[in-house]
């Protein structure tokens, strides 16, 4: 099966083979990827190297965390894809955007203010889990209408944090 993904507004064409095997922009890559205890934390093994990942979907998209990084990601069929290019886009730049815990944890820190302006990329909240500190990005720019938790606060899964707008 063929399949579109989205990264960051940039696309990479994925087929996946066989229950072990796809291919990245036509490279095949060994993998092995596999729920950890019914969580949302994966244990992703790309060619021998190992990655814990952790994955939630939203809406229409997913939300990937790898490396301490939060990732905006679109998976579509080629089929799918067509469709939402005839279509339009679905994103609203106006529309107002909840970020969303994408596991559970504690705020360590919120560089960032109600009120204030920010951009695409910025860093909004900085949040711990599992003695890992990750940067949840703000996914494009805006201003901060609402603060829902302040450092030293813990968070469930997909609790929202704050709204862009």
């Amino acid at each position: 099966m063929k399949y579109i993904t989205t990264i960051d507004g940039k696309e990479f064409p994925v087929e996946v083979l066989d229950k072990q095997h796809v291919a990245l922009n036509g490279k095949v890559l060994e993998v092995d990827f596999e729920s950890v205890g019914g969580q949302p934390v994966y244990s992703l093994i790309v060619d021998g190297k190992s990655f814990e990942a952790y994955v939630y979907s939203e809406e229409d998209d997913w939300q990937v965390v790898l490396l301490g990084r939060q990732y905006p990601v679109r998976v579509e069929d080629e089929r799918e894809k067509r469709l939402r290019s005839v279509g339009g886009s679905t994103v609203s730049e106006s529309a107002e955007f909840h970020l969303k815990a994408p596991m559970p944890g504690m705020v360590v820190a919120i560089p960032i203010a109600e009120g204030d302006k920010v951009e695409k990329g910025q860093v909004l909240v900085i949040l711990e889990s599992m003695k890992m500190q990750n940067e949840l990005k703000s996914p494009r720019a805006g201003i901060i209408s609402r603060l829902r938790v302040k450092p030293g606060d813990g968070v469930e899964q997909r609790q929202t944090l704050l709204c862009v707008v």
